[in-house]
């Protein structure tokens, strides 16, 4: 959340670039962006850590632009896990390269090979690329990565959960060992300390907020119930809010299969997984932005691949695989210091999964009951919820439910 009593203003940031920050609105960094961003342009090598939804991508695109463009020779490169991220970086990347005539290309799988090397051709600037595309393009002797003097991880503890590791240290042995580098994430992962020790220098750690920590306008609720009754619990809660929401399932055919559900019930919604084409993701997307589609229906591979503001509310239909995914998931909701809600299914074996959550997060999750559609309680209690917290509330502290 910004902090109005934060400016850009004395960061060392050039006029023209805080030109174009003040031509595109952007009154107050962020917290990781004020503290990232000087020791970004100092072209030190750094370790963000700071939640989803905070600004993570201006807190490195501003450094290394204004560096390239102030004499830093060679190109940057931006690594990201999905295709739909680096999209989005690249826009980013843009609003502030352009004063500079800074080209930018994207290297991503799902998007036509040769359009690509042609973009290399241009010989751009700033390379943003998800590993494997990148991977393909080196062995095709395509891409060199040789004048790589800024190099950036973003969602680094995301790629290594998507098994690029190989691809990374790949990538990693092959760029100059003078250079800059920064890992951005949000979470600070076994495997990230063992990467940033081999490959970083000296690197200055920036911490926001505690690992595994939500967004602080976000509430959680959970319900205890059967995987039979799910659709039924769901089909309840999507009358009860008007906004847009993005629901999360653990298996690309379970997506496939809920969206067919709630297109069944009268809703709009379209789902969005890997084995979506490129093109067919993007119409996911813009459909959901646009209000197209009210219900996006993703996998994992969405957790950190969307930036909407104003998503109303993330609904975990399945528990994600891994305890740090929930932080992932719920970012998408309570954006840029807006309220957000969201709702985890649990079926009554699960309890350790939600047990993992809540360490994680060191918060309980908030259970609730619906009174249309019958609840559960864990196989083997753990945790011990008080009857008098069932009921989720709205902002203004009205009861959702009666």
């Amino acid at each position: 959340m910004n902090d109005s009593t934060l400016n850009f203003y004395g960061l060392g940031i050039a006029p023209q670039v805080l030109d174009s920050l003040a031509k595109l609105g952007f009154k107050s960094p962020t917290p990781i962006q004020h503290k990232a961003i000087p020791i970004g342009l100092e072209g030190k090598d750094m370790i963000g850590i700071a939640q989803t939804g905070t600004g993570k991508t201006m807190a490195f695109a501003i450094p290394m632009i204004q560096r390239l463009a102030s004499g830093v020779k060679g190109r940057g490169l931006i690594l990201v896990p999905t295709r739909e991220l680096a999209l989005q970086v690249e826009q980013s990347v843009l609003k502030i390269s352009g004063a500079f005539g800074i080209r930018s290309a994207v290297l991503i799988g799902g998007d036509p090979i040769e359009k690509q090397i042609r973009a290399l051709a241009k010989n751009p600037r700033v390379l943003i690329a998800t590993p494997g595309r990148l991977n393909d393009l080196m062995k095709q002797r395509k891409v060199h990565l040789s004048d790589v003097h800024i190099l950036v991880l973003d969602e680094a503890d995301r790629m290594l959960d998507m098994g690029f590791a190989p691809q990374i240290d790949q990538i990693l042995q092959t760029v100059p060992k003078d250079r800059q580098t920064m890992f951005f994430s949000a979470t600070m992962a076994s495997e990230i300390v063992k990467l940033t020790s081999k490959y970083l220098k000296l690197p200055t750690q920036v911490e926001v907020a505690t690992q595994g920590t939500t967004a602080e306008r976000v509430t959680h609720e959970l319900f205890i119930v059967s995987r039979e009754r799910k659709k039924d619990l769901l089909q309840k809660l999507l009358a009860q809010y008007r906004g847009s929401v993005l629901l999360f399932c653990r298996t690309k055919i379970g997506a496939f299969k809920v969206a067919r559900a709630l297109r069944a019930m009268n809703h709009n919604a379209i789902d969005i997984h890997s084995d979506k084409t490129l093109a067919q993701r993007r119409k996911a997307l813009d459909g959901f932005k646009s209000g197209l589609y009210r219900v996006l229906v993703a996998t994992d591979i969405a957790a950190r691949g969307i930036d909407v503001v104003g998503i109303e509310l993330v609904i975990n239909y399945d528990l994600p695989d891994e305890a740090e995914n929930y932080v992932h998931r719920i970012g998408r909701t309570g954006r840029a210091g807006m309220a957000g809600h969201a709702i985890s299914f649990a079926a009554p074996d699960e309890r350790n999964d939600v047990m993992s959550i809540e360490k994680l997060i060191k918060t309980a999750l908030q259970v609730s009951q619906h009174p249309e559609v019958p609840t559960e309680s864990f196989s083997k209690p753990s945790v011990v919820f008080s009857s008098k917290r069932f009921g989720a509330r709205r902002s203004g502290g009205k009861r959702r439910y009666s």
